[in-house]
């Protein structure tokens, strides 16, 4: 830990944000910018920290670069893939890990249930008055393989615990944990032949971009479940379409590539595909999350503590021990 550099002026983009960090520590000032215009009684040049939007565009992206002596980008997000590229080696990449945690892995599993138990197909019966009555899989004992074993993947685990599935996680690299045994990714496509529900909640990296490929895909089984609460690319598109469109596989997806999909792609109309549009992390419980997690990270920054959830350590350090589960 360091006494510098210290933070002494942050932005945030919304006035609640900016209220719920009152009081501020003693030396810091908080400013209001939501990247549509110019910072609110700040010059550019004061600008030591910067909380991005919850959703990025290239509006507030181009706004990044008119900030000079920029130290910190701080995402809304668990996921940052984009912002160390964005900001540059110079300035340190912060992600809000473990704020969106409960409310993705509470989706993971509502959109297991909600596939496995036919729940998709009753709305579409219900909009057509029809009783349908059908036996489907159940979540209870299914294989599952969770991808990531990172904070929101150690939730979802937490919360299967309960529905008595036979659990195989899967991180960067083969280890053991306190949860047990961690298998590599080199092991996916062994492990896929004996998987029933697959999902993925791993950060999107140069590493995980199509992490999940047709040979994987290929390899689980007829009826096999697909679940994508990460990034849209961490799954070929193409590879899944295709296993999907064929009815060998389901599909239940939070992400997807592109996102959105373009109007016509034929997922929107697969029958055994459901698509949330990106709300993993987007509950009620966000609110009071993200202030809370801001306020422990401005007490940080006030005195030149190491950041939290720090993925690109910038000027607070020269590296970082991290795993992309």
């Amino acid at each position: 830990m360091s006494a510098e550099p210290k933070v002494r002026t942050i932005t945030v983009p919304t006035p609640q944000l900016l209220d719920a960090l009152q009081p501020l520590p003693a030396g810091m000032r908080g400013a209001l910018w939501d990247f549509d215009g110019e910072p609110d009684g700040v010059a550019y040049t004061d600008i030591d920290a910067v909380v991005a939007p919850y959703q990025g565009d290239t509006s507030w992206q181009a706004g990044i670069s008119r900030v000079p002596n920029l130290k910190l980008l701080q995402a809304q997000t668990t996921g940052y893939d984009g912002l160390p590229e964005l900001a540059g080696p110079a300035t340190a990449v912060a992600s809000a890990a473990g704020v969106h945690a409960a409310a993705t892995a509470e989706l993971a599993v509502g959109l297991m249930l909600a596939s496995l138990r036919g729940i998709d197909a009753a709305v579409r019966n219900q909009q057509q008055g029809l009783w349908n009555p059908f036996r489907y899989p159940g979540l209870a004992d299914r294989k599952v393989t969770l991808v990531g074993v990172g904070g929101i993947g150690q939730e979802i685990a937490a919360r299967l615990d309960p529905f008595e599935v036979r659990l195989t996680r899967v991180g960067s690299t083969a280890r053991n944990d306190v949860g047990g045994h961690v298998h590599g990714v080199d092991e996916l496509v062994d492990l896929a032949a004996d998987t029933e529900v697959l999902v993925v909640i791993t950060p999107l990296t140069e590493q995980t971009r199509g992490l999940i490929d047709a040979r994987v895909l290929g390899a689980l089984p007829d009826g096999a479940l697909v679940v994508n609460v990460a990034r849209g690319p961490v799954v070929d598109t193409e590879a899944l379409t295709k296993e999907a469109v064929s009815g060998r596989l389901r599909a239940a997806l939070d992400v997807v590539d592109p996102e959105p999909l373009p109007p016509g792609h034929p997922l929107w109309n697969c029958a055994n595909v459901i698509i949330t549009p990106h709300v993993g992390g987007n509950s009620e419980a966000f609110t009071p999350r993200i202030e809370g997690f801001l306020r422990r990270q401005v007490q940080r920054l006030a005195v030149g503590e190491d950041p939290l959830n720090l993925v690109q350590p910038g000027p607070w350090g020269a590296g970082l021990s991290w795993q992309p589960d």
